[in-house]
C-alpha cells in the first residue's frame, strides 16, 4: 500500500478563473501560516501564469492524503 500527500493551492487569475498548483510531499509540520505566506508571495511576485493571465488572489489550500492499494491480478 502506497500513501502520498499533496499540498493543493488554489488561486484566482486575471480572467477570474481558479488555478491550482500542487506540491508533492509537503513537510509534515507545515503550518497554515506558512502556506498562506507562500501563496501570498506567489501572487505578489507574479511567479506563475496560466496562459497569459497572472495569479491575482489566494482562494484556498488543502493537504490531500491518498492511499493506493495495488493488486496483482496475475493468478
Amino acid at each position: 500500500m502506497d500513501e502520498s500527500k499533496r499540498l493543493v493551492m488554489v488561486f484566482k487569475n486575471e480572467a477570474d478563473k481558479q488555478v491550482s498548483i500542487s506540491i508533492d510531499d509537503p513537510r509534515d509540520d507545515v503550518t497554515e501560516a506558512e502556506i498562506k505566506a507562500a501563496m501570498d508571495l506567489i501572487v505578489e511576485k507574479g511567479i506563475f501564469k496560466k496562459g497569459s493571465y497572472a495569479l491575482t488572489a489566494v482562494v484556498e489550500a488543502q493537504i490531500v492524503n491518498t492511499q493506493t492499494n495495488e493488486y496483482d491480478l496475475v493468478l
